[in-house]
């Protein structure tokens, strides 16, 4: 009885061990074996100087069609001159903190660059828009507001439900107004918790983003529907009034030629920004478990608020938001995946390495020496190529 009872003992812990070896063989295929790779994915940090260089150049263009349309920035605005003083105390700070030492200093160093950059490309954006504008001819107004039709939207009737509810207008325009009020979060929080990768990938996918809707704001130059489609008397002005329809012919007509930073009007009509900016935020917040639900919540409102309050068609939106998922996209795995490539290690090849150092009377005679066609004399062969020899 003994004995069979050490038997059957024997017998499971075999198939207890078969069954740990099997388990060893198979790979982790549940969801927090999958996470890792994401956030090894993430992780890859964009360089520093990419942006500074994408953005800089960004600014020189735009200056550029500023000067092509003559434009240029008013000196004697008093606010622009107190963002301009806030701008150099920020720079001044982070030459003064280029080293941090503690995880305060860290996190201020962190905030300066990542608000910086991304309050650099929303003024070369915004700046850019009135030399786009300028060089556009027509509107757009029939196909948008047709395209509109087709997707059963009434902008007319969505306009009057909000003139008949006066509280809806207050939270209309406090919702188109939080634009910036998610970016702070994000930026913020990715300052706080150390997370420079997922920040700069943000700033990366918003330049992209703008520049592909500044590419496409002439192609759809347009008044919005509220001068398109509304004649009369206007019951309530929105955020956006009737600036499309108002400054784009004057800037046309070169009768515009000072620009303040802190008065510039939203001009593009489609893709919409705002709704770029929505999508945008919501990407960079989902994976984010504090942030997520809030941030929808905010953004989700503030597309609400958009034809309105933004005076947009239904249409700038959606091409609005498929910039985005494309500028997404195109960042976060288009460039990570380039980044990933550049930074794999090329495996080390001795007989490369030496050919390479080799000068060119040595390299010939090594040819010479070869009497077979082989991987040797391959090697041999587009190193001389690659020199530009004459075997």
């Amino acid at each position: 009885m003994r004995r069979c009872g050490a038997a059957i003992l024997r017998v499971h812990d075999s198939r207890r061990s078969d069954a740990r070896r099997y388990a060893g063989a198979v790979p982790d295929l549940t969801i927090h074996s999958v996470i890792p790779s994401i956030r090894d994915k993430a992780a890859i940090e964009l360089p520093g100087h990419w942006l500074v260089t994408a953005i800089v150049a960004s600014l020189l263009i735009v200056l550029a069609l500023m000067t092509h349309a003559q434009l240029e920035l008013d000196p004697h605005n008093l606010i622009d001159r107190l963002f301009a003083a806030i701008a150099v105390v920020g720079i001044i700070a982070r030459i003064v903190l280029r080293r941090p030492r503690r995880r305060a200093h860290r996190v201020v160093c962190d905030g300066i660059d990542h608000v910086g950059l991304f309050a650099l490309i929303c003024l070369v954006g915004a700046l850019a828009s009135y030399p786009v504008a300028a060089s556009t001819r027509g509107f757009e107004d029939f196909a948008l507001e047709r395209t509109d039709r087709l997707l059963r939207f009434n902008w007319i009737s969505w306009y009057d439900f909000v003139v008949a509810h006066p509280w809806l207008q207050f939270a209309e325009s406090a919702a188109y107004q939080s634009i910036f009020v998610s970016p702070a979060i994000l930026l913020g929080y990715f300052a706080y918790s150390g997370k420079r990768a997922e920040a700069r990938l943000f700033i990366a996918s918003f330049w992209l983003a703008a520049v592909v809707t500044l590419l496409l704001f002439p192609l759809t130059p347009a008044q919005g529907p509220l001068a398109y489609l509304w004649h009369g008397h206007i019951p309530y002005m929105p955020q956006s009034a009737l600036y499309q329809a108002q400054v784009i012919p004057l800037l046309r007509n070169h009768e515009v030629h000072k620009v303040a930073v802190t008065s510039i009007h939203g001009l593009v009509c489609a893709p919409s920004f705002h709704t770029v900016s929505a999508v945008l935020y919501i990407i960079a917040a989902w994976p984010i478990r504090r942030l997520r639900w809030p941030l929808l919540a905010l953004n989700v409102a503030m597309l609400l608020a958009t034809p309105v309050e933004g005076t947009h068609y239904l249409t700038d939106m959606i091409v609005g938001a498929l910039v985005a998922i494309a500028a997404s996209i195109a960042v976060r795995r288009g460039l990570l995946s380039l980044i990933e490539e550049l930074r794999r290690p090329v495996p080390f090849d001795p007989l490369r390495t030496m050919l390479r150092r080799a000068p060119n009377h040595q390299l010939m005679h090594l040819l010479a020496m070869e009497t077979s066609g082989g991987p040797r004399a391959n090697a041999i062969l587009q190193e001389i190529d690659r020199r530009g020899l004459d075997s």
